[in-house]
């Protein structure tokens, strides 16, 4: 019950962009841009505060997007979120607080862990799926290969150092069910309105688990 629904967001694409969005009249347009390129999952950053609105756009006017909360700290943050129409809620850790609002937010919740023992603590809690955060600087691609046989009941979407180049080591591992990155949906992207760019990037993404 947790998660129902997300197995289902994640497995939409390879990679699911994670977007800050400074100015929120910049989400339909950048939301198209990524469906377009074949990537609808998007997990909209709460690092700015144009977080909400966008979502709340996102949602309302981009058909095929399935917009998502990232960053969530709060167990306010999840409610704000799901009003705004949010799919599935994105956080980087993963505290008994937060986990306690996780289950009574309404959107599907995927915490963040670096290490075994944050893993098996979500998995106490009927957790199947989990961020990798930082990805890189937590071990990488070896790490989660290392721990796929002890600890089989979580799958991870890892997120953090995540680049075209490296992307693929991830995705082929059994644990691994997406990545989640932002090469193709820089700031200075956005700003510059280069919505064919962020389309051609997006496509570019859908082919790394080839």
């Amino acid at each position: 019950m947790l998660q129902d629904g997300l197995e289902n967001i994640l497995r939409a694409a390879p990679v699911v962009p994670v977007v800050i969005i400074d100015d929120a009249a910049d989400a339909v347009k950048l939301a198209r841009a990524l469906v377009a390129g074949g990537l609808p999952a998007i997990e909209v950053t709460l690092r700015t505060a144009a977080g909400i609105e966008a979502i709340r756009a996102i949602a309302q006017e981009v058909e095929g997007a399935i917009p998502g909360v990232g960053t969530v700290l709060e167990p306010a943050h999840y409610h704000a979120a799901a009003k705004a129409g949010a799919c599935f809620a994105v956080s980087p850790g993963a505290t008994p607080r937060l986990l306690d609002a996780a289950a009574e937010c309404g959107i599907p919740p995927l915490p963040g862990i670096a290490t075994v023992s944050e893993a098996m603590a979500l998995i106490e809690r009927g957790y199947r799926f989990a961020k990798f955060f930082p990805a890189e600087a937590s071990g990488g691609a070896a790490f989660l290969s290392a721990i796929a046989s002890p600890v089989p009941q979580l799958q991870f979407c890892p997120t953090g150092g995540i680049t075209p180049e490296n992307a693929p080591r991830y995705l082929k591992l059994p644990n691994v069910i997406c990545v989640g990155g932002s090469w193709m949906v820089s700031r200075a992207a956005i700003k510059a309105g280069d919505w064919a760019g962020i389309t051609e990037a997006a496509r570019a993404a859908t082919r790394l688990a080839a």
